[in-house]
């Protein structure tokens, strides 16, 4: 595949783009431009960027695609920098593309949707809907920073998938730049449309590989009823993952989450929220079904608990309440993160696979000497070993490094994936192959090649 160049441009060539776009939208200073070279990862690996462009208009996202194929100069699309693998950090020489400005939110209540730029925020498109009595179910933990166009490009999940999907699910339709600066629209307002290929999940997922997506019109729901919550901790994570799979034979959670106990604890060490120190793990379970049901479906999931040898079982209607335990279930990666340094996984698998996904984690844990708190989105088998170490041990390091190669290979033999929701980006690339085989990724690059021949959006990221 045709790569971009590694020579970058001498810095007056940026005249001619900083001509082209909305005056103040390209920043050239070292310390502005060091402040896009990192997402939330902060990979050491990152490049260092010749500009920066905060795009104020679709007009400004093709100004920029066009002037980087001119000059063969590789783009890095941006939205809230929020991302966990990777997916935007820079690449030397490029031009990081950020989405931030680009915040309208425009709620459409006849229809149920949202027309959403780029940069608005999750948090934003959940505010506007409730106004009008509606919801954006997709619900990461991170919805208070993250941005509409990085969820669109990980195809972003979260606690409530577990019943209501994720990204994908609630996306009808797509405005994207492709690599000649060309701006397509995809889909509309339509709930149903089967006209031409499916052009806008293609884009989902696609982690600013295959064009920039620069607005996207999202399906909303009537909004959620108040849930009943259910706290049930276990003396071991098995324990609670068979429950999580009983629950999943005959129930429909709107919520699922699991948290190991290292991770409770890194909870409570952060802020103290009266969570069981001693437990094996705690499975925190909700259910929003309407009127009488919702009381019936919890005291199921609580029965189910107490039979899967549950130590002790909590429920509450008080959605208050509630919210405060999802509140420590939402802290727990940054809790987590003042532990040490970390590598941060996202893998999945099928529900019934998931006892033996997190035994065989707990094996990598203790044979490569790394700690691996686990948290995860049970429900839907996805999971988030957190491998912490010391830092500045570079043998830890180098153990912490292999445990997050097995932990891939684990989930894929399991028959599941490497992200569930965090998306490829550029640190679990060379696991990709492992779980695609060559077929497959030969029909990937196929494609990337006929959508950006020149090879400059996002390079090294996903594939």
């Amino acid at each position: 595949m045709t790569t971009v160049s590694k020579d970058a441009p001498d810095l007056t060539v940026l005249d001619g783009l900083a001509r082209s776009l909305t005056p103040g939208a390209l920043l050239t200073e070292p310390e502005s431009v060091a402040a896009y070279r990192f997402d939330y990862t902060a990979d050491a690996g990152a490049g260092v960027p010749l500009a920066v462009v905060r795009a104020a208009s679709p007009a400004d996202v093709q100004a920029t695609v066009r002037w980087a194929g001119e000059h063969d100069v590789a783009v890095v699309p941006r939205g809230a920098g929020s991302g966990l693998s990777g997916g935007s950090n820079a690449v030397d020489g490029c031009i990081v593309l950020s989405l931030e400005r680009l915040r309208g939110v425009e709620i459409d209540p006849a229809t149920r949707t949202a027309v959403v730029e780029a940069g608005a925020l999750n948090v934003e498109v959940k505010q506007a809907a409730a106004e009008h009595g509606l919801w954006y179910p997709p619900d990461p933990s991170s919805f208070e920073i993250c941005s509409i166009g990085g969820n669109v490009a990980t195809n972003a999940g979260g606690l409530c998938c577990v019943k209501y999907g994720v990204t994908t699910d609630y996306v009808l339709g797509l405005d994207v730049v492709l690599a000649d600066g060309t701006l397509v629209h995809l889909g509309g307002q339509r709930v149903k449309d089967t006209a031409g290929l499916s052009l806008v999940k293609l884009f989902v997922g696609s982690e600013g590989t295959l064009g920039v997506v620069t607005r996207a019109t999202l399906r909303l729901v009537p909004a959620q009823s108040p849930p009943a919550t259910l706290v049930a901790t276990f003396d071991t994570v098995e324990d609670a993952a068979r429950v999580v799979v009983a629950v999943g034979n005959t129930l429909r959670a709107s919520m699922m989450e699991l948290m190991d106990q290292a991770s409770v604890n890194a909870v409570e060490d952060h802020r103290s929220m009266g969570l069981d120190r001693e437990a094996g793990a705690m499975l925190l379970a909700q259910s929003d079904a309407p009127g009488a049901a919702r009381g019936e479906e919890i005291a199921a999931m609580e029965r189910l608990c107490r039979e899967g040898g549950a130590r002790e079982c909590f429920t509450t209607t008080d959605a208050a309440e509630g919210e405060m335990f999802v509140a420590a279930r939402r802290a727990a990666i940054v809790a987590i993160e003042r532990r040490g340094a970390i590598m941060l996984e996202d893998v999945g698998v099928p529900v019934p696979r998931l006892p033996d996904l997190l035994t065989g984690i707990a094996e990598i844990s203790r044979r490569h000497e790394v700690e691996i708190p686990v948290v995860a989105h049970a429900g839907d088998g996805n999971t988030h070993p957190v491998i912490v170490y010391p830092a500045g041990d570079a043998g830890a390091k180098e153990r912490a490094a292999q445990a997050f190669s097995e932990v891939m290979s684990l989930a894929i033999g399991l028959g599941g994936t490497i992200t569930g929701e965090h998306g490829i980006g550029r640190l679990k690339r060379d696991a990709l192959p492992e779980q695609l085989g060559p077929d497959v990724m030969a029909l990937t690059h196929r494609i990337k090649q006929a959508l950006d021949p020149q090879g400059i959006l996002n390079p090294g990221a996903g594939f």
